[in-house]
């Protein structure tokens, strides 16, 4: 984006700004650091000394950018809707600031303008002048990644980006919603039934409300009805590849587990494509808060842990493509094509599959016409700011759940957590069991089941009974989390893949043993540990029969694959193999050592 534009900005600053101050929400992420004065020098000896002028624009919302800004003096506003009646200041930076939030990094579009302000210097860089800054200097480029993932985590509570018009009783609006809250894409909603605003955009836009829902932008972009998949080209999400050539390892999901795959994979030279259906993360992606795993002691957010795995995988190479869901697998001349709902292929020499699980959903009268409203499968920041004055409950009894409690507890002002078993322990960690029965806010009911759901256009109350004595009592919340167990997400794979009796992948001596002996008798070996039915195919975390669930064991899982996605390689590349492409083992990273 050239500086060159100019337009005043309509909307005054406090001077306190000039440091850098959100005026609506306090920066309780790190978002906003100021460079040290040896940070602002390292990132000199690399970048390019600009002058700017008020009014200059160096970032335009719903543009892609590939500079990195520095200001040097003078300031920058950061304006989201700029030029338009609804314009709103979000910050103003001075000096040593940089500009930039998560889409700088992963490549998604900006959603916000930024434009000089004071007049002054900015540094500007390239961005792969500053990916090869930071990977040198590790210190420099934690600021800067955890910067930019606040601020993306700021901007989704603010309600900036575009904006969803639809109904709450509408599955496209809440497929819409569930989209952009996965993918972490700031978004507001405008409910058609209740929001004033609803009408005056269809009257605006000679829309009626049979096309709703719409995804509106800028007041210039208007999608009606769009697909997940074209949502995602609005905002710059990775498209699947062009074309249909044939690389070493396809990865079908991107939680841990297939994001832990594609950093080791790519690390170690490998053609890695990721593919998923719906959002990076998985699961895991939408916990508050994961504390058990190793290496950070005070615990991760599952969106930080997440965007950072994907930024590690970009680094090394690896695609990551969303959305895009597989729907079969079948052998072809040694390869292995992978097809997907909208009628696209991906070919390769091998194939790890990481589709996770997803969460069974609540069957019980009521349920199904609040669900997406006030009925939820996830608790993010979305669903929380909807809970600060009413409470909720939470059922289930494993992390997941617990996880949720604890995160919602610091929105909600009573939460309700519904065990049907007689204790937490079971199946959930200590650590949590000891945070949830501490908080204050927080009530265990035990032996507790939900039997119905009340309200028309949301929830009013549940009935819940004793499953010991068969008492029924009233519960008035405003809000449902359901954290009921997992089902596998394998159905595309029946009767391609042996799977137990729940739909998990077999791997190792239970495949061998679910499928046709003479497929392993033509390998000359036993099947390998976490290799499938099918030589050359793997599965690992959620998705495998008998895995641990959870996060580090996915990431172990994911990680050990890509040794077996080696093995199998050196076998087929050999002589008398099956696969006559050119194969070389890769030296392994130092980065793995």
């Amino acid at each position: 984006m050239s500086g060159d534009e100019t337009r005043p900005s309509a909307a005054p600053v406090p001077d306190e700004a000039e440091e850098g101050v959100l005026f609506e929400t306090p920066d309780i992420y790190g978002a906003y650091p100021r460079l040290s004065d040896d940070q602002v020098a390292r990132l000199a000896e690399r970048g390019q000394r600009r002058a700017v002028d008020a009014g200059d624009v160096l970032i335009r919302e719903g543009e892609r950018c590939e500079t990195f800004y520095v200001v040097l003096s003078g300031s920058v506003a950061i304006v989201e809707g700029y030029g338009t009646p609804g314009e709103r200041l979000l910050r103003v930076h001075g000096p040593g600031r940089f500009i930039g939030e998560l889409g700088l990094l992963n490549g998604q579009v900006a959603f916000y303008t930024a434009t000089v302000r004071d007049a002054g210097e900015v540094l500007a860089l390239s961005m792969d002048q500053l990916r090869d800054l930071v990977t040198r200097d590790s210190i420099l480029g934690d600021v800067v990644l955890r910067a930019c993932l606040g601020r993306r985590a700021l901007l989704v509570g603010q309600g900036a980006g575009f904006r969803i018009v639809g109904s709450r009783y509408s599955p496209d609006t809440r497929r819409l919603r569930e989209f952009a809250a996965r993918n972490r894409l700031p978004y507001r909603w405008i409910d058609l039934e209740t929001d004033e605003e609803a009408e005056a955009l269809l009257r605006r836009f000679g829309v009626g409300p049979e096309q709703t829902p719409l995804v509106i932008w800028r007041d210039t972009t208007l999608l009606r009805n769009p697909s997940n998949a074209e949502l995602a080209r609005l905002i710059g999400l990775t498209p699947l590849p062009s074309g249909n050539g044939r690389g070493d390892l396809l990865i079908v999901g991107s939680g841990p587990a297939g994001l832990a795959a594609a950093v080791n994979a790519a690390s170690e030279g490998l053609g890695t494509t990721v593919v998923e259906a719906l959002a990076t993360g998985g699961q895991a992606g939408m916990s508050s808060r994961i504390e058990n795993l190793l290496g950070f002691p005070s615990g991760i957010s599952g969106a930080e842990l997440t965007e950072r795995g994907v930024l590690q995988a970009g680094k090394f190479g690896a695609r990551i493509s969303v959305p895009a869901e597989a729907a079969r697998l079948e052998p072809r001349d040694g390869h292995y094509a992978v097809g997907f709902t909208d009628g696209s292929e991906i070919t390769a020499r091998t194939v790890v599959l990481a589709t996770g699980a997803r969460y069974r959903r609540l069957h019980v009268p009521g349920v199904e016409r609040l669900e997406g409203t006030s009925v939820h499968y996830s608790a993010t920041v979305y669903e929380a700011q909807q809970c600060r004055a009413d409470p909720v409950a939470v059922v289930g009894g494993g992390n997941s759940a617990g996880q949720a409690v604890l995160f919602l507890a610091r929105y909600a002002p009573q939460v309700y957590l519904l065990v049907r078993g007689p204790s937490l322990e079971a199946n959930m960690s200590r650590y949590l069991i000891d945070q949830v029965e501490r908080h204050p806010r927080v009530r265990v009911l035990l032996h507790t089941e939900v039997t119905e759901a009340f309200g028309d256009t949301s929830l009013e109350a549940v009935d819940v009974v004793d499953n010991r004595t068969g008492e029924h009592r009233r519960l008035e919340v405003r809000a449902l989390f359901v954290f009921t167990g997992a089902e596998p997400h394998t159905q595309w794979l029946s009767g391609t893949l042996a799977l137990d009796a729940r739909g998990f992948v077999l791997t190792g001596a239970e495949a061998q043993a679910g499928s046709a002996p003479e497929r392993w008798r033509g390998q000359g070996r036993e099947c390998l540990t976490l290799e499938t039915s099918l030589p050359g195919v793997f599965a690992a975390g959620d998705v495998r029969s008998g895995s641990v669930k959870r996060v580090a064991s996915a990431v172990g899982e994911g990680s050990m694959s890509i040794h077996f996605v080696h093995r199998y390689l050196d076998q087929t590349a050999a002589p008398g193999g099956t696969d006559s492409s050119p194969y070389t083992r890769p030296k392994e990273s130092a980065w793995l050592a």
